[in-house]
């Protein structure tokens, strides 16, 4: 009998072994269709080097969308808990195999919640039902012949072949992992069969790669992708251009260049890439978020609210709230500009950039505009951003407006009331010509347009009148421009300029004082304005904007005479002795005692240097005293080497060189051993009047 029963049990495990080979096979086909239609993210949110299927799948009307999770590809394709619902065979396409979602919608429901795929490459006879008899594997995945589509066969190229059809694959069952990537990349990985089932085992089976101009673009994103996570942007960049040439259509690639632009500040040209990106795949929130915060980032706050807050997905909230705030700052300096307020226009527009518009030429346009407004026009010229050419940004400012004004309009409006201050006046009428081109139809740009010619022939009219000595008329000319500008510094400094001419000294005055309101450091108007109160014997004014006039121009020689007339005017009407002093003076070498004492006994201030001619430090500061005696002409400049002359430095007490020592009348009014350039000169203008 035990003959008999070997062969029997011999028979029994083969069928079993059959039964559950066939069993295993199309379980993980049911398992792996249901993995893939609830289980798959957007592929654009997938970390870097994720393995996960960049794929999407339709899911059928009314199919269940659980979530499961997917075990390692070397997994056998065994399956734990049992299947109540066998997917029945299918005829194929009858040219690519292919069977959409819907067709399928016993699939979804295969693979029930809590059920996971086991690592084990045993059998586990009573853990799976046993297949109908009349269900043969195909050769395919799945015992049906056929996969579920997914939503990424449109947007994509790249085909697998298996079998005998053509169609796109995911990866399979292999676990979310890889390196972390940074923020803001799609790192979609490429798709790879998924294999043949023999026994269980999966045999891979190498996917053919899309070849546009030798090279696989998916390949070339990733290498960019690296690049980027070491912060070579440049590289990544460039690597990203290579991916686009190959695959143009492909809106994650257009999206990871914007990332690459972000990292090198280019950020017009990255948000023209999110715009592209969302041109090929309206849907794709991540390029609506970055493309809105970028857009806030450039001062587009109505344009960044609509893809920040993009319909249908729940906004960042550190974006949404730095666009609340820039909202709320812009509303008030808005309110500010309409009321005159640039004191509380300024400080609202600094606060907008400060909440997230910090990119935004068109705000920079308006703090200098407010700068400009407050009569400080140097600050405003340096807050004044460059216009950038046409180019990527052409399209952004096509419709975007601040204060009613189109953006690009915009920059040139407040540029040309810059130039016009500054006394340029062809570049004014060019620059508000230029808006009025943009935007034609703005009753602000219309209204400055028309100043700035009035203006600008006004002042081309008394230039005319002035060089032809009609001084007179030339001063009627400028006046009937500063009808039309009051807070022109230059026609204000121009007429002054007559006025000196004519004589008439205090109106003069009167003209700087308005010039230098409006223009703090206009050397013009500091000349005409010292120059005019020296005729009215406004001495002390007088030599105080000289003095100005001599740091600002510290090498002028014209400058430096007037200062010395000036102030040896000055001295008279003090009643000081000013016979000997001359303009223009050396620095006077003294070995004598007795020609030293006379020589600071001289009327004015004497500055003594007491040196070596071995000292390194007195070679060093010598230069500098010659500069000294050029700007303070008034002051006497004496040297004396205390190694020829031992009587001057024994009756002076000098022991350390360099030393330098102020008289004045022959008395010592200050002293000082080593001092800096700084501290010299400070002592030295302090000691000039």
């Amino acid at each position: 009998m035990s003959g008999k029963i070997k062969p029997e049990l011999g028979l029994q495990s083969l069928s079993d072994r059959l039964r559950n080979t066939l069993s295993y096979a199309e379980a993980d086909c049911a398992a792996r269709a249901a993995a893939d239609d609830v289980n798959k993210p957007d592929f654009r949110e997938l970390d870097l080097g994720s393995p996960v299927s960049p794929l999407r799948t339709r899911t059928a009307a009314g199919a269940a969308t659980t979530t499961t999770t997917s075990s390692s590809s070397s997994s056998s394709g065994s399956v734990s808990g049992r299947n109540p619902n066998p997917i029945p065979p299918r005829k194929s396409d009858s040219n690519s195999g292919e069977l959409s979602a819907e067709s399928s919608p016993s699939a979804t429901r295969s693979f029930k919640p809590g059920h996971t795929r086991s690592d084990s490459t045993g059998s586990h006879p009573g853990s799976v039902n046993s297949p109908p008899l009349n269900v043969l594997p195909t050769g395919n995945i799945c015992p049906s012949g056929r996969i579920l589509k997914t939503g990424m066969a449109s947007r994509s190229a790249k085909t697998d072949v298996l079998g005998s059809g053509s169609v796109n694959y995911g990866h399979g069952s292999i676990m979310r992992g890889g390196l972390a990537s940074k923020p803001g990349l799609d790192t979609s990985p490429p798709a790879f069969s998924r294999g043949l089932m023999v026994g269980g085992e999966p045999v891979k089976r190498a996917v053919p790669l899309p070849v546009c101009g030798g090279g696989d673009p998916e390949e070339v994103k990733r290498m960019g992708n690296e690049s980027y996570k070491k912060g070579n942007f440049a590289e990544a960049l460039s690597l990203y251009d290579k991916a686009i040439a190959l695959s143009s259509g492909n809106a994650a690639y257009h999206f990871n260049r914007a990332a690459a632009l972000m990292g090198l500040r280019r950020l017009v040209e990255a948000a023209r890439e999110c715009e592209e990106a969302i041109g090929l795949d309206p849907g794709y929130v991540r390029a609506h978020h970055r493309f809105g915060s970028l857009l806030l980032s450039l001062g587009h706050i109505e344009n960044a609210r609509k893809h920040i807050c993009f319909i249908g997905h729940q906004p960042d909230p550190v974006e949404m709230q730095k666009l609340q705030s820039v909202e709320k700052h812009m509303s008030k300096c808005t309110t500010a500009r309409r009321g005159g307020d640039w004191r509380s226009m300024l400080r609202e527009v600094e606060a907008a950039i400060a909440s997230g518009a910090d990119a935004s030429p068109q705000l920079c346009s308006c703090r200098a505009e407010a700068l400009l407004k407050l009569h400080q026009l140097e600050d405003a010229f340096l807050a004044l951003p460059s216009i950038p050419k046409s180019g990527p940004s052409a399209h952004l400012h096509s419709q975007s407006k601040i204060f009613g004004m189109l953006f690009e309009a915009y920059l040139y409006y407040v540029r040309s009331q810059i130039e016009l201050a500054k006394g340029r006046f062809e570049s004014a009428v060019t620059a508000i010509e230029k808006a009025g081109q943009i935007d034609p139809r703005n009753v602000e740009i219309a209204a400055l347009l028309s100043n700035v010619r009035v203006v600008g022939r006004a002042r081309a009219r008394g230039n005319d009148l002035f060089k032809s000595e009609r001084f007179t008329e030339a001063c009627s000319a400028y006046g009937e421009g500063l009808k039309h500008d009051p807070s022109n510094s230059v026609l204000y400094c121009n007429r002054a300029a007559c006025w000196f001419k004519l004589g008439m000294w205090e109106r003069s005055v009167d003209d700087c004082n308005q010039a230098l309101r409006i223009q703090p450091n206009y050397i013009k108007a500091l000349l005409r304005r010292a120059a005019s109160n020296s005729k009215l014997e406004r001495l002390s004014e007088a030599v105080r904007d000289y003095e100005v006039l001599r740091r600002e121009l510290p090498d002028d020689k014209e400058v430096a005479e007037s200062l010395f007339h000036a102030q040896v005017a000055l001295k008279k009407s003090r009643g000081e002795e000013v016979h000997n002093m001359k303009f223009g003076g050396e620095v006077e070498s003294v070995s004598g005692l007795e020609q030293f004492r006379a020589a600071v006994s001289s009327p004015g201030a004497s500055v003594v240097h007491f040196k070596t001619s071995s000292s390194a430090e007195c070679k060093q500061i010598s230069p500098f005293l010659d500069t000294l005696c050029t700007r303070y002409p008034s002051i006497n400049f004496l040297k004396v080497d205390i190694e020829d002359s031992a009587s001057i430095a024994h009756a002076e007490n000098v022991r350390i060189v360099p030393t330098f020592k102020i008289y004045k009348r022959g008395a010592r009014v200050k002293e000082m051993i080593c001092p800096s350039p700084e501290v010299l000169e400070s002592s030295v203008r302090h000691y000039s009047i």
